[in-house]
């Protein structure tokens, strides 16, 4: 199973490697979002930000996306699973170039932005953080009358870093912080990222809002199921991908 997802992988990403160090314009879909799509991190899923890529797969990530899996001792492409040597992760300059060159529409004002800019320019769409505001709130299909054990970290819910809220599941964190905290200059730690089992409880970000609005817009419990094995886990992976195909 594990090969076969690998295979199944590595095929379904071939074309977009290939488009992405073509390095001509024919090489890329016609339309703008299909430009942004070839240009995104399949960990965050925004636009590159310092990319680099991996020498064993030729995957390409966020540097900061990729970090954590170079600090520990046998890591695995997040991608393929595939193992490689944290010193062959390289600056991936040529999508850096193609960032600078290609343009797709803002997804809530819709002007055109140079994807290298594309982050900090939704950082700051008034559009676009509405939409986060209003985006509906996950409820599960059927309640639940289990109790939750008491060792579980709650990554449900969370406290404000600026004034210490409590209660605010991740959208509402972002909103709360947006309305009152727009420009509170401290550096504080992530809540969410600390709640995490790789999270830094001491870790301190510079940029509080733009962290949550780049790397918070969904939730980890929702897609990550800590109680199953990585066989299961790819299993899952895998008829998903093929039921979307």
């Amino acid at each position: 199973m594990m090969a076969m997802f690998r295979s199944f992988v590595s095929a379904s990403t071939q074309l977009r490697q290939q488009h992405q160090h073509s390095g001509g314009p024919g090489s890329l879909a016609a339309t703008a979002e299909g430009i942004e799509s070839q240009f995104s991190c399949p960990i965050c899923l925004e636009v590159y930000h310092k990319p680099v890529s991996i020498a064993n797969c030729g995957h390409t990530f966020c540097g900061e996306c990729l970090h954590p899996c170079l600090q520990v001792t046998s890591p695995l492409c997040p991608l393929c699973r595939v193992p490689f040597d944290p010193k062959k992760v390289e600056r991936s300059s040529n999508v850096e170039k193609q960032l600078a060159s290609y343009k797709a529409p803002c997804r809530g004002c819709s002007k055109k932005v140079a994807l290298v800019k594309m982050r900090s320019h939704i950082a700051s769409c008034s559009k676009v953080q509405e939409q986060i505001a209003n985006c509906p709130k996950f409820v599960p299909v059927v309640p639940t009358s289990q109790p939750i054990p008491s060792n579980i970290p709650n990554r449900s819910t969370f406290v404000c870093p600026f004034c210490g809220a409590r209660n605010l599941d991740q959208q509402e964190l972002v909103k709360h912080c947006m309305d009152n905290h727009r420009n509170d200059p401290n550096k504080v730690v992530c809540p969410v990222c600390s709640a995490m089992p790789w999270g830094d409880p001491s870790y301190k970000s510079s940029n509080f809002l733009q962290h949550l609005l780049h790397r918070h817009k969904f939730s980890y419990d929702t897609f990550v199921d800590y109680s199953i094995d990585e066989e299961a886990a790819l299993q899952a992976a895998l008829a998903l991908s093929l039921a979307e195909n």
